[in-house]
């Protein structure tokens, strides 16, 4: 009788930032095979033993792959089927993190590389559509909440914060609206004394995240 043969279970994190006013990801190179020294989305095997649920996998690589602990990450989309992966029939849990982009620039990892979205070649696996599917749910939840936020650091001018929604978006924001939808969410509050150079303009006043919506992902993961 034929012995069924394993299914390959995986985690892969689409990690979004903005980089020259683009939406960008960050890829890392493949250190084995299949597709080694290739790069992809940062993922990696569940550890039944070690992991507690996927969360706690999807942490776990993030921190061996790129260091960090961005202050948003959610759950995308399982992704399965037999011609995935070329190892056998696979399942992988997809999950997008948000993170400032001076934080990716300022790491020590080599192996890391940063693309817009709109630029992407042809990756392993089936890393493209899960891609897309993270820059869709960003875009549509750009539109009404305060997730941009997340992709702007510590703190950050009003100007700036509409160029990561606008990039979010892909396409051009009205100042007066915008400033209207940022009041009407709620979550910004002024940085006292502190403010950005705006060349011939008044300096522009800093903002950050008010402290119950920072850190989004401390609050999720256990033990933290």
């Amino acid at each position: 009788m034929d012995i069924p043969q394993p299914i390959i279970s995986t985690v892969d994190i689409v990690l979004l930032l903005i980089k020259d006013e683009r939406l960008c990801v960050t890829l890392s190179k493949r250190d084995k095979d299949p597709y080694e020294n290739q790069e992809a989305l940062p993922g990696g095997y569940i550890h039944a033993e070690e992991d507690r649920d996927c969360l706690d996998a999807a942490v776990r690589i993030l921190r061996q792959k790129t260091g960090l602990l961005p202050p948003y990450l959610e759950q995308l989309k399982t992704f399965t089927g037999a011609a995935r992966d070329p190892r056998g029939w696979s399942i992988s849990v997809a999950y997008f993190a948000l993170v400032d982009a001076d934080l990716i620039l300022s790491s020590a990892n080599p192996g890391l590389t940063i693309c817009p979205v709109d630029a992407l070649r042809r990756l392993p696996f089936d890393h493209n559509e899960i891609i897309a599917a993270a820059v869709d749910r960003i875009r549509n939840k750009s539109q009404y909440s305060s997730l941009p936020c997340y992709l702007a650091g510590e703190t950050f001018s009003l100007p700036r914060l509409q160029k990561i929604y606008e990039a979010c978006l892909g396409e051009a924001l009205h100042k007066v609206s915008f400033r209207r939808k940022m009041d009407e969410l709620g979550v910004l509050e002024a940085v006292p004394g502190q403010t950005e150079s705006a060349g011939a303009h008044r300096p522009a006043q800093m903002y950050r995240l008010k402290s119950e919506f920072k850190n989004q992902l401390k609050l999720l993961v256990r033990g933290l």
